[in-house]
């Protein structure tokens, strides 16, 4: 059965009293319901908090990233394992921003995502163009790249991740890829992902996921979730996304 997923992304959002709010409304709100789950990727200083509120609930919790390297002189950086300790089922590997920012290369987010499965974190990995490759026709092209540089790190293992979508131009810019742009690139994934063993792997769609766009999103055939940025900071968007 392939995974269905509204994960939550906070960036570096949050404090103490803010998360405690939120926290608690999806605690108390979200019903766990069969093939259907709910998570949220806090930055790493609020995981001790995101497991105290939410360990007696539906909700699942997890990291935003996660170094590839197990232990050692990596001052700044943190290890799967550690993040584990937390008890998060969870960790993004490969979001643009930390592409764009931090330099990672698809390498390093394979090598990454191998790091969070060997700690047993499910790595949710993420894909997608620029505007400017999308302007050239490219789309295709670099998202198949990128998700052959996971297939290569993970092989057999490759089941037991989850894909996410983003298109570069989508993210925190209120675009969002029409329901047709997102299921073409996500059925060409599909089929990439099938003949590499992993056809039920869920992929999710992250770019100005809303409430508003959310149900027509989930309404096309290969489109397993999101991966929500600001929305998931907004308990009844949040909530109202998960539902849809």
């Amino acid at each position: 059965m392939r995974h269905r997923l509204v994960a939550g992304n906070w960036k570096m959002n949050g404090g103490l009293a803010a998360n405690a709010r939120l926290l608690e409304r999806l605690a108390s709100e979200w019903r766990a319901t069969s093939g259907r789950e709910m998570a949220v990727c806090v930055p790493a200083p609020y995981l001790a908090q995101a497991q105290s509120a939410l360990a007696a609930s539906a909700v699942s919790w997890g990291a935003q990233d996660v170094s590839e390297h197990a232990a050692g002189a990596y001052t700044g950086e943190v290890s799967a394992a550690m993040i584990a300790e937390f008890g998060c089922r969870y960790a993004i590997v490969g979001h643009s921003e930390r592409r764009r920012l931090h330099g990672e290369t698809d390498a390093v987010v394979g090598a990454k995502a191998r790091a969070a499965l060997s700690a047993g974190l499910t790595p949710i990995a993420c894909v997608g163009e620029t505007l400017d490759e999308r302007e050239r026709g490219d789309t295709d092209g670099v998202v198949a790249r990128q998700l052959d540089a996971l297939i290569e790190a993970l092989g057999a293992d490759l089941p037991h991740t989850v894909i996410a979508y983003e298109p570069v131009w989508a993210i925190g810019t209120g675009r969002t890829a029409s329901p047709a742009q997102a299921q073409a690139v996500h059925e060409a994934l599909r089929a990439r992902l099938a003949v590499a063993g992993a056809g039920a792997v869920g992929i999710l769609y992250g770019g100005s996921v809303k409430a508003a766009n959310a149900a027509a999103l989930f309404a096309m055939p290969d489109i397993d979730g999101a991966l929500v940025g600001g929305a998931s900071l907004d308990a009844d968007e949040f909530l109202a996304i998960g539902r849809a």
